[in-house]
């Protein structure tokens, strides 16, 4: 009870401390609004109004009806080219795609022949080349079976492949994007504020003055995370609440309590990962200098940004010791799939044994950077 009341009191002198702090103050309002509303809305994965340049070498009436089909908000109306414009339309950068519709291709369909359909696609435009090419694709095959199933003295299809998309039937990647760049930055603050927390202690001189009390570094490590952690805690669960539920309105599927439980064991990991890092910097710059690579890491690898099955298999493994990966999956079960504690109890497990080993680490180095 003497160190509970001991870090209690001490983390109460920590909030005070944040509060008279207007840069880090406003670094947390920022990171859980304005970034969170701005990334999701502004980095979109899926195909979102993308130029497009039609070739119609054709003038026929199904190369019109496919250059119909490419609609908004996935396309902008296709601009009219000439093969000698398609270099000078990619240079430019007004088109991502160019679809070169050849002579003679409404007649060859008809024939029975199968024409070849030329799609130039500018690579560069990465986040909408790869899925951008697969919907005209669609759409041009779709548009050819609806004017052969038209067309007189041809066989309709002979089945229709129906499509029915889990979780977000409308493939928008707002949903995704808010809700992982909240997970990315409860990573990011739970590290910065419990790093800056003791570099400050140690550049203004206050670390002597908790020497000379009777105080243990148990107390004062469980004073700085239960603090900073209380206070990411607060961020997030109002962000979720009120900025990607309600001012968003992003459908959140699973259960806010559960998501916060197992954010505030997530907390304990990430927080002693930050009093760890503070321990082997001796100032803020260096201190910066050494977590940036560590959250981009853990933020990139997680699988918040691509599948963990995507990435090698050594990397599969190693990231397995990394809280974040699991955190991830928690999130995403949580708060995409619905899932109740029944399913994620293993994640939630991961996060807090991952969490006593860094918090048993980091408790190990503060004592000996405290008496050091």
């Amino acid at each position: 009870m003497r160190t509970l009341s001991a870090a209690f009191w001490l983390g109460l002198k920590e909030i005070a401390s944040l509060l008279r702090d207007p840069v880090l103050l406003f670094l947390i309002v920022y990171s859980f609004s304005i970034a969170v509303v701005s990334v999701a809305r502004g980095a979109r994965m899926e195909v979102n109004n993308a130029a497009v340049g039609i070739v119609d070498e054709d003038g026929s009436s199904l190369s019109r009806a496919i250059a119909a089909a490419l609609l908004e908000p996935r396309f902008q109306p296709p601009i009219p080219l000439q093969l000698d414009e398609v270099d000078e339309a990619f240079t430019l950068a007004r088109s991502t795609f160019v679809l070169d519709v050849p002579p003679d291709f409404e007649r060859d369909i008809l024939a029975g022949h199968t024409p070849d359909l030329g799609l130039a696609v500018d690579a560069t435009a990465i986040a909408q080349a790869g899925s951008g090419a697969g919907y005209i694709s669609q759409i041009v095959q779709q548009e050819v079976a609806t004017f052969l199933s038209l067309a007189p003295d041809t066989t309709p299809p002979a089945f229709t492949l129906a499509v029915r998309t889990a979780f977000n039937p409308n493939l928008d990647s707002q949903s995704f994007n808010a809700v992982m760049q909240m997970v990315n930055s409860v990573s990011i603050l739970s590290i910065i504020l419990t790093g800056a927390a003791v570099i400050r202690e140690r550049e203004h001189g206050t670390l002597e003055h908790l020497l000379v009390m009777p105080l243990r570094p148990l107390e004062v490590m469980l004073a700085k995370i239960w603090a900073n952690g209380l206070i990411v805690l607060a961020a997030a669960t109002f962000c979720l609440t009120m900025v990607i539920r309600w001012f968003m309105a992003v459908p959140i599927a699973g259960s806010t309590g559960l998501f916060v439980a197992g954010t505030a064991l997530y907390l304990l990991a990430v927080t002693s990962l930050g009093i760890m890092l503070a321990t082997i910097a001796r100032t803020m710059p260096q201190f910066g200098l050494l977590a940036i690579p560590v959250f981009v890491v853990m933020n990139l690898l997680s699988g918040s940004s691509t599948p963990l099955d995507a990435m090698p298999p050594i990397l599969q493994w190693l990231m397995q010791a990394s809280p974040s990966t699991h955190f991830v999956s928690f999130a995403q079960g949580v708060l995409y799939r619905g899932a109740g504690f029944e399913i994620v109890w293993p994640q939630m497990l991961a996060i807090l044994a991952l969490g006593g080993v860094f918090f048993a680490i980091a408790l190990r180095r503060f004592r000996t950077a405290l008496f050091a």
